[in-house]
């Protein structure tokens, strides 16, 4: 501490009221004491030191005001001002405020009068720092500390566990690096499969490891789809040495901005061998897959859940996702016609059988075919499944004109939902028109709203048809 060198001079003489100032700026909080060390008077900045505050601690001693932990201090600190230390020690010290309350403050205290004769006396001024702002900063710090701790403590057994159940896990698991495949853990049951030296062996290696050429080609194709798309995928592949075959599951996922690959490695079930026959479902599905004709599931609106390769290949298309999600109406006969009958006959009955129409491919190939259908309640998720079947081989082979006049009643039905009905009787009589009628009716289950949508008329010009010809019960028609 170094002092000014000549107060008398460049400070002057100064009055009591200017001292006091700059001793009240010289602190948030400046406090009086007595050669009694009793506060007689108190000067601050703080808002919370009220008047109820100056009324508590003027006129008591310093060491009264404050909390117990701080006594010892405020003793040093007297001390220290007695003897005259200098610079003078600062100490944190928690000033006591009216309702219990604290007010932390690093304070330093001055002797500015020495008592007679060497015996102890003279006024002292406390100087007080407001450490409210540091204290607040110091705890969030130690409430920071403890939470890391906590969630240090929570990752620790967190990994224990992963730790211990990846170790004792029966199915082979290895971590593998995306980017250079290399393995960067693996399990006891790893090891055992793929190798003779422990998991030590198996980390640091590339994968695949431990199967055959094949084996190598498969894995490879299969984790640069997985890393492509991001889907999880599988493949079979045969192990060194005759040690039978296992089945490869391989995912992804990120860690630390690097993607990873969780690769799960199981014995394959022996297909026709005892107790592990594959089951029933299991073997209508692969019909399903490889049935000749087409087979669509859709939900209740038509849109595709599922279809099998028939469908994809009879829609000129080269996968399931690009029919998934679509409607079937897509490829489906006319558009919003033929799928919104079969649909609306779907909600009636239930099922639908020998319903023809046409099916359109993505590169304009039109193909005849035939439609069963039904609908199938699971839960609150009902869906509707669709056999279509390839009738183009089996139909009359010579084309005909649309203009052309049928020549018989299997002619004229054959027409119906390929030609729309002005173009049909145009030139024809009434008995053509009538059989037109008689064939949506069919088509339709007897739908009159569907058969009018068909035939392109409107559900009263189709009443005034049936009555003219006598067809049809109109007396308890619910659509009148």
């Amino acid at each position: 501490m170094r002092p000014f060198g000549e107060p008398e001079t460049t400070l002057g003489p100064l009055s009591a009221e200017a001292a006091g100032t700059l001793l009240s700026a010289a602190a948030e909080i400046t406090l009086v004491v007595d050669e009694q060390d009793v506060i007689r008077d108190v000067a601050t900045s703080i808002e919370e030191v009220t008047h109820e505050a100056y009324a508590m601690w003027v006129g008591r001693a310093w060491i009264d005001c404050v909390t117990v932990e701080s006594r010892p201090k405020v003793e040093s600190l007297l001390r220290d001002a007695e003897a005259g230390r200098q610079p003078p020690r600062w100490r944190h010290v928690n000033q006591v405020l009216p309702g219990n309350r604290e007010l932390p403050l690093l304070a330093a205290a001055m002797r500015i009068e020495r008592g007679q004769g060497g015996k102890r006396g003279g006024r002292a001024v406390v100087f007080g720092r407001d450490l409210r702002a540091t204290a607040a900063l110091q705890q969030r710090l130690v409430d920071a500390q403890q939470a890391m701790e906590r969630d240090y403590w929570r990752f620790r057994h967190a990994e224990t566990r992963y730790r211990h159940l990846f170790q004792v896990a029966s199915e082979a698991v290895l971590v593998v690096d995306a980017t250079t495949q290399k393995i960067l853990e693996a399990n006891a049951a790893s090891a055992r499969l793929l190798g003779d030296g422990g998991v030590g062996s198996l980390v640091g290696q590339s994968f695949p490891v431990g199967v055959d050429e094949r084996g190598v080609e498969a894995l490879n194709s299969l984790m640069a789809g997985v890393r492509a798309t991001g889907r999880p995928d599988e493949a079979r592949v045969e192990l060194l040495d005759a040690k039978g075959e296992v089945r490869v599951a391989v995912s992804t996922y990120r860690q630390d901005q690097a993607s990873h690959f969780l690769v799960r490695i199981g014995r394959a079930p022996q297909e026709g061998s005892a107790g592990q026959a594959p089951s029933t479902s299991a073997m209508l599905l692969r019909l399903v897959q490889s049935a000749p004709d087409c087979l669509v599931v859709t939900d209740l609106d038509g849109r595709v859940l599922s279809a099998n390769a028939a469908f994809v290949e009879l829609a000129q298309l080269t996968t399931e996702d690009q029919v998934r999600g679509e409607t079937l109406d897509r490829w489906l006969g006319r558009t919003g016609v033929d799928l919104s009958v079969l649909i609306s006959n779907l909600r009636q009955r239930g099922a639908v059988r020998l319903f023809a129409t046409t099916l359109r491919g993505e590169y304009g190939a039109v193909t005849d075919v035939e439609i069963s259908a039904t609908m199938v309640s699971q839960g609150e998720q009902p869906f509707l499944g669709f056999t279509i079947r390839d009738v183009g081989r089996r139909l009359v082979g010579e084309p005909r004109s649309h203009r052309e006049l049928p020549r018989s009643v299997g002619q004229l039905t054959e027409l119906v939902g390929r030609v729309p009905l002005k173009d049909i009787v145009g030139e024809t009589t009434d008995l053509i028109e009538q059989l037109c009628i008689e064939a949506a009716l069919e088509l339709t289950r007897d739908n009159r709203a569907s058969a009018a949508e068909m035939l392109g008329l409107s559900r009263q010009s189709l009443y005034v048809k049936l009555r003219r010809y006598g067809l049809g019960n109109l007396g308890d028609d619910g659509e009148k």
